[in-house]
């Protein structure tokens, strides 16, 4: 399991944790006079997605007007892309090739 995101409200993490597939943990920590909440568990793209991180959504709605993209969903394409390859890194896993 790794650290997927850090809440402010221990009801919005476990929620999100309640969203995904796999084991989960959220695990509380205080940081000065304030306690944050954090979610860990597998980084799966699936995961990810349902945490609406990394504008996953917006690149699903992308990737399904593919064949007419015009100059504007080409730039953010590449914008969501190099986003995509700093969580693959972070997290040690594939980018699929259907997304490039």
């Amino acid at each position: 399991m790794h650290l997927i995101k850090t809440y402010e409200s221990q009801d919005e993490a476990n929620e999100d944790a309640t969203l995904l597939k796999g084991p989960t943990r959220v695990a509380s920590e205080r940081d000065d006079n304030t306690i944050i909440y954090n979610l860990f568990a597998k980084p799966t793209w699936a995961n990810l997605h349902k945490l609406k991180m990394y504008d996953l959504p917006d690149l699903k709605a992308l990737l399904s007007i593919r064949t007419s993209w015009k100059t504007g969903e080409l730039e953010r394409h590449k914008q969501i892309l190099q986003g995509l390859e700093r969580a693959a890194k972070n997290f040690n896993i594939q980018i699929p090739g259907h997304w490039k």
